[in-house]
């Protein structure tokens, strides 16, 4: 009952459509422009920078909340013990982004979970994961203008990262395998976009974005 109930939890915290959400607000559908994605990225394309960076706020606040308030639930309503709270957040933490990814609002057809990815990695993993994925993306992402580029390399970053502590004795296994499922899903996500790169047609994100009228 206490991972169902992390897993529930998360999930409607991480189905929450902030990106569609936001298109509604200015009579857009996000799924029916750009990428077709509901995530910050092309909220941020098709909006503009005030609506992108808020909704990337909010996608991250509730990959954060959902494996905080499963440590919550754990810890208040089912009295578990510090391994059991551990796991509780790992579950909500997949389900979480799966929520995002996959909103049952919309008919599973959300955004890739990055955002998302990066509000789980501040609460579950120690602050070096989180550090080392967000240098990553900054380096990537400035060094190319690829944000899809950015975004693979900071998921591959979180496995790498825990990993590393793993083996140093700062980080336990199971945060590790579940760093490695996200890591797997975002790359999955991302199909598409590694089509677009390996063909040369994938769009560099310009410095200067779109705004509405």
């Amino acid at each position: 009952m206490l991972y169902f109930s992390a897993a529930l939890l998360a999930y409607f915290l991480g189905s929450i459509p902030w990106g569609y959400i936001a298109g509604l607000l200015n009579g857009v559908d996000l799924r029916k422009e750009g990428s077709g994605s509901t995530g910050a990225t092309n909220t941020l394309r098709v909006l503009g920078k005030k609506w992108g960076y808020a909704v990337f706020a909010l996608d991250a606040f509730k990959g954060w909340l959902a494996v905080m308030g499963s440590f919550g639930v754990a810890a208040l309503l089912f009295n578990a013990s510090e391994q059991e709270i551990i796991h509780a957040g790992v579950v909500a933490a997949f389900f979480a982004v799966a929520g995002h990814t996959y909103p049952v609002w919309l008919r599973f057809q959300g955004g890739k979970g990055i955002a998302t990815s990066a509000g789980v990695m501040i609460a579950l993993f120690p602050p070096a994961v989180f550090a080392f994925g967000l240098a990553v993306w900054g380096t990537l992402f400035f060094s190319t203008r690829y944000v899809s580029v950015a975004s693979l390399g900071a998921a591959i970053a979180l496995p790498t990262a825990s990993a590393a502590l793993l083996i140093a004795g700062k980080c336990d296994l199971i945060r590790t395998a579940i760093a490695l499922l996200m890591c797997i899903l975002a790359v999955w996500r991302h199909r598409s976009n590694i089509s677009r790169l390996v063909a040369g047609t994938e769009k560099r994100f310009d410095k200067k974005t779109r705004t509405n009228p």
